[in-house]
């Protein structure tokens, strides 16, 4: 996990997009990834190989302070997108992958609206691995298309094993996996109110309102992976190595 906030992160992606190479991804992680990747040996590898990892989670700015990491908040996906779009209006073309029929094109339609945007490109893929020749039909119009940011909504680990495996294969600079930021940011979903995201409480609100889809991962995946945290804060075991920010 890399402790940045989201005007670094910004600068980070601008950087990135100048320099002309392609391939780099940033995965938006929260404790309900990390403990996942406990489980997921693919999704770890993913995560490991990622250029930016960013704390999208309170938990992890506590267990950042707790480090003496300057953290003051969290790296919202939502929020990382929305900023970066107002931010930087049309200076980058953009292309929006995942979410279910209508959703891409709706977020990419409300962002062009409100910030101005340049929308490169749109696509829903299908509720199954792609195949060969879908993949190549993919990349090749991608490349047609030139974005200089890709946008994920596919779900972690899904998001962040599908930028890895396409890394290589795909002519973009950036990629982000942003999950649910498609569907809160074009409001097709509820977010939390800002005091219970501040606050570490969003976990509350989402299980609320979707408890039969996330009850195992409130209450029974992140425990786990805090109870983790906590047997290497008393040093029972090795802390992770503080990875390298990639430029």
């Amino acid at each position: 996990m890399h402790a940045v906030q989201i005007p670094g992160v910004i600068a980070l992606i601008q950087l990135w997009i100048q320099s002309g190479v392609e391939g780099r991804y940033i995965a938006v992680t929260g404790m309900h990834g990390i403990a996942e990747s406990r489980n997921d040996c693919d999704y770890r590898r993913a995560l490991e190989s990622a250029d930016l990892v960013v704390p999208d989670g309170m938990p992890l700015v506590w267990l950042g302070r707790w480090h003496r990491h300057p953290l003051k908040r969290r790296v919202y996906g939502p929020e990382l997108m929305d900023t970066f779009c107002r931010e930087t209006g049309g200076a980058y073309r953009h292309f929006f992958y995942g979410g279910k029929p209508g959703i891409a094109e709706q977020l990419a339609g409300t962002l062009h609206q409100r910030y101005g945007i340049v929308v490169a490109g749109t696509y829903c893929p299908p509720f199954r691995p792609l195949t060969n020749k879908e993949q190549r039909k993919l990349a090749s119009h991608i490349k047609v298309l030139s974005p200089d940011v890709l946008w994920v909504g596919l779900s972690t680990p899904k998001q962040e094993k599908w930028m890895h495996d396409n890394r290589n294969r795909l002519s973009v600079p950036v990629m982000l996996g942003v999950g649910a930021a498609f569907d809160f940011n074009c409001g097709r979903s509820r977010q939390a109110p800002a005091w219970m995201r501040e606050n570490g409480l969003e976990w509350l609100f989402r299980l609320s309102t979707e408890p039969q889809r996330l009850w195992r991962r409130y209450l029974i995946t992140i425990p786990k992976a805090g109870g983790l945290v906590f047997l290497e804060l008393l040093g029972l075991l090795p802390r992770a190595r503080k990875p390298p920010l990639l430029t």
